[in-house]
């Protein structure tokens, strides 16, 4: 409530809302006019048009003008359920490179799951399919210097230097083996890419992709004890299956809540990268 005591456009949005979920105002029904809809909640008019505009943002309704009254909008095309990283991202990324001006931004374990998705998009670059002018990718990864949450040694305490040069030379391959199949499009297809690095002073507990400011892509890693072989015997560790955590997708173009969620991603991410992380060299 305002000072004044009168209703707010999203309080308004939010009894309009409930009001087209309850079906009480129906799928192609108009609403009140701005006049009636202004006597009914008590505010100007400009109020009712603001609390609209709102609905129309959240894809709720259609043909909002000062002319006739909106209609309720037909329900969007129902978003894709979840999907394992391994099979969600690359579809994804090839859609982001669809675009002159291609930006990718990351924060994960390692880039085990970037590796392969990148794969179609850049195939469809050799192909003469995509085009794009300018590539930016900027990877957090966790810094080499830290205590990892996970990967760890079941046994605390025992083959934890093990596990960690592990995880380390994964991390370093992997970024290496991305960087290299990415800054080989300079010479192959004269396409402007830059690929940077910086190290997170934390292990991430979540894997996030944000595709040219636009989607957002978040995985849960999830903890589970596996074993690994070496040549001294095996490792028994707390480690993540982060290709086959399910990703889900956030789009700005999909409603308010969904944008939201993009920009506030963004700005994390940001964040992080001008401030409390360092210089990474993978080595």
């Amino acid at each position: 409530m305002k000072g004044s005591g009168r209703l707010t456009p999203q309080q308004i949005a939010d009894t309009l809302r409930e009001r087209i979920r309850a079906g009480v105002l129906r799928v192609g029904e108009r609403l009140p006019t701005q006049a009636e809809l202004a006597e009914e909640f008590g505010v100007e008019r400009g109020t009712v048009r603001q609390a609209l505009r709102v609905l129309q943002g959240d894809g709720l309704l259609s043909n909002v003008s000062k002319g006739s009254p909106p209609r309720v909008a037909e329900p969007g095309p129902a978003r894709e359920e979840p999907q394992p990283t391994m099979v969600a991202l690359a579809p994804r990324l090839t859609d982001a490179f669809a675009a002159p001006h291609v930006r990718i931004d990351a924060v994960c374990l390692t880039a085990q799951s970037l590796i392969p998705a990148l794969g179609e998009p850049l195939r469809l670059i050799h192909d003469g399919r995509l085009r794009p002018e300018r590539i930016d990718v900027r990877i957090l990864l966790p810094s080499r210097d830290i205590n990892l949450a996970f990967p760890v040694s079941v046994d605390a305490g025992s083959d934890e230097d093990a596990v960690h040069q592990r995880w380390l030379a994964m991390r370093n391959a992997q970024g290496q083996v991305l960087q290299y199949n990415l800054q080989a499009l300079r010479g192959t297809h004269d396409i402007d890419v830059h690929v940077a690095f910086r190290a997170l002073p934390f292990t991430p507990p979540a894997k996030l992709y944000l595709l040219n400011g636009a989607e957002a892509l978040y995985a849960y890693y999830m903890v589970t004890r596996r074993a690994e072989p070496t040549e001294s015997g095996t490792l028994e560790m707390y480690d993540t299956l982060g290709s086959e955590s399910l990703l889900f997708s956030f789009e700005k173009r999909t409603g308010r809540r969904d944008a939201a969620f993009v920009e506030q991603s963004q700005k994390w991410f940001d964040a992080l990268w001008e401030t409390i992380t360092t210089d990474l060299t993978l080595s």
